[in-house]
């Protein structure tokens, strides 16, 4: 059985390496009005696909600054909970939906940094003769 190669221009290689990305809703900045218990669902999925950290204030007052990574929704608020990272603690911590009484999205940390600028800069640098140049994010801050 023999395999074949398609062969593809250079024009189709970059139309691949170019493909259009997702466009994030403009959050940065926003306090959602949560009086609801869909309200806080609501933005706690945003809050989980924002690119940034998120200030939650807890029914307690005490505040967090968190980068949420993972969460369950559960019949109600009590069973529904988000996983974040805090920059103040190196491990992953829980929080129940029902502890939660404010949300604060801070700055989008990935806003302005495009793929096809990414892909450009790499390209210059690649047909300047820089070596050892690999396929690695920028820092974002």
């Amino acid at each position: 059985m023999t395999a074949e190669v398609q062969k593809y221009t250079r024009e189709q290689i970059e139309a691949l390496e170019l493909a259009p990305g997702t466009r994030h809703e403009a959050l940065e900045g926003w306090v959602p009005d949560l009086a609801g218990d869909d309200d806080l669902k609501k933005a706690l999925e945003k809050a989980f696909d924002f690119r940034g950290d998120v200030t939650i204030t807890l029914r307690s007052g005490e505040k967090i600054e968190a980068y949420i990574f993972n969460r369950q929704t559960g019949a109600t608020l009590a069973e529904s909970w988000v996983q974040y990272f805090s920059p103040s603690s190196p491990e992953k911590k829980k929080i129940s939906y029902a502890d939660i009484a404010r949300l604060e999205f801070g700055r989008d940390r990935a806003a302005g940094k495009h793929w096809e600028d990414w892909v450009k800069a790499y390209n210059d640098r690649k047909s300047a003769g820089e070596k050892n140049i690999g396929l690695h994010p920028d820092a974002l801050e």
